[in-house]
């Protein structure tokens, strides 16, 4: 059997008993069923937080019961059939048998993923830090180079002629002095 909650609300232009004979014909229905009521919480006349079919109160009535799924169906169908029911919301809780704790191994597990998703983390920043600075390097290593530039006509043709090939007309005067003595 599952536990189910199941909230409405009543219009507030009904008087107490007629308001009351409502609720038991309901409750009636998770009986005829075959299911157990377990508790049945009447709040009263509230304020709406929004206005419903121009109404800003309405009577709020909760109830708690197990069940087979048939019944909030049922339920359900009642609702739309009675005009006076405004709204209504029908819940599955949990089941009592089974709390929702954390173990340890869970934990644990959580905790090992938490810890490898921060060392890849790690990783792909080092990685990252590793690759500009390698960036950096590169650039300094070329802005560091010299760079050549076209040499003159005349300074290729000396690099490639001999220096016995080199034309009088163009040592310099010094040379040539020295040469004709």
């Amino acid at each position: 059997m599952r536990q189910y909650e199941t909230a409405f609300l009543i219009t507030p232009k009904l008087e107490e008993e007629e308001t009351e004979k409502l609720i038991e014909k309901m409750a009636e229905v998770v009986k005829k069923k075959n299911g157990k009521m377990v508790n049945i919480e009447k709040w009263g006349k509230r304020r709406l937080a929004y206005p419903i079919d121009k109404l800003d109160e309405a009577v709020y009535v909760f109830f708690h019961y197990e069940g087979d799924p048939d019944i909030p169906h049922e339920l359900q169908r009642r609702f739309r059939q009675t005009e006076t029911v405004i709204r209504y919301l029908t819940l599955k809780k949990e089941e009592a048998g089974l709390p929702r704790k954390k173990t340890k191994a869970t934990r644990r597990k959580r905790a090992d993923a938490a810890e490898m998703k921060q060392k890849a983390e790690e990783e792909k920043e080092k990685e990252k830090a590793k690759t500009k600075e390698e960036k950096e390097e590169k650039q300094e290593d070329i802005l560091e180079t010299p760079v050549e530039t076209e040499k003159p006509e005349k300074e290729k043709l000396k690099a490639k002629k001999p220096e016995a090939e080199v034309l009088e007309t163009e040592k310099p005067e010094a040379e040539k002095a020295t040469e004709e003595k």
